[in-house]
């Protein structure tokens, strides 16, 4: 499967940190967030990922020339607007030739079984074209909170509102069936904004993949900090207060 990591954000709110750093290279324990990516999805289970690039560029192609994946790296770089999720998945639709792949957020620190990623999407619901995984957020009005049925489809998404119904939290990490592309280039613009434009089309057509591992949206100096505490390459399950739980 190939998969496409998205590293073009500013990460504004970890200033004063990307005012030198992109995003996608902040550091955990002294490791860039896009190594922790590189290591949990090569060698096994991608034959190749695709990294969008936009803010500070050269530094993240110095980290991926230095990287010993990156013969099996490719780059993109988006030079004036950044297209949103959707747009970049649509603007690189060749690079998934028609078949199944991830799509990643690489600004998030996530541990979890990637075989078992894909078998859930493998066996997924009848008409489902998306598996979305999901975690236990402390922070629930800061992310977007998913409401499923039995079956674990999608049948209601609250899109970072003040009092969602739980804590169950999109975790920006998917894999798309090929149909998931088509909608998109059936929008007929360059820029489309995955959560607002996508996801509501999918609703119970979305099944989810819980990591009872560890994960966490390294968005805010705060959220940096408490992974700095929390997590352990080892033992990526430890989690003192405000981490994920184990389920």
């Amino acid at each position: 499967m190939r998969a496409l990591l998205l590293a073009a954000g500013f990460g504004t709110r970890l200033r004063p940190v990307t005012d030198t750093v992109p995003k996608c290279l902040v550091p955990v324990h002294g490791k860039p967030l896009l190594g922790y990516w590189f290591d949990l999805l090569f060698p096994d289970h991608c034959d190749k990922v695709l990294v969008n690039t936009h803010y500070l560029p050269g530094m993240v192609n110095d980290f991926i020339a230095t990287s010993p994946w990156r013969e099996r790296v490719a780059l993109v770089h988006e030079a004036g607007e950044l297209l949103g999720t959707g747009g970049t998945v649509l603007a690189n639709r060749d690079f998934f030739e028609g078949r199944p792949f991830m799509l990643v957020h690489a600004d998030n620190l996530t541990r979890f079984d990637v075989a078992a990623f894909f078998e859930r999407h493998r066996t997924r619901p009848a008409g489902a074209e998306i598996t979305m995984m999901t975690f236990t957020s402390d922070q629930p009005c800061s992310c977007g909170i998913v409401e499923e049925n039995a079956e674990g489809l999608v049948t209601a998404f609250h899109e970072k509102v003040a009092n969602p119904p739980g804590n169950r939290a999109n975790a920006a990490v998917y894999i798309l069936e090929p149909a998931v592309v088509n909608f998109i280039a059936s929008l007929n613009k360059p820029v489309v904004d995955f959560s607002t434009e996508v996801i509501p089309h999918f609703l119970g057509r979305i099944c989810t993949f819980h990591n009872s591992r560890y994960h966490r949206d390294i968005g805010t100096l705060e959220s940096l900090a408490k992974a700095e505490a929390d997590f352990t390459q080892s033992s990526c399950w430890m989690a003192p207060a405000g981490a994920l739980p184990r389920t």
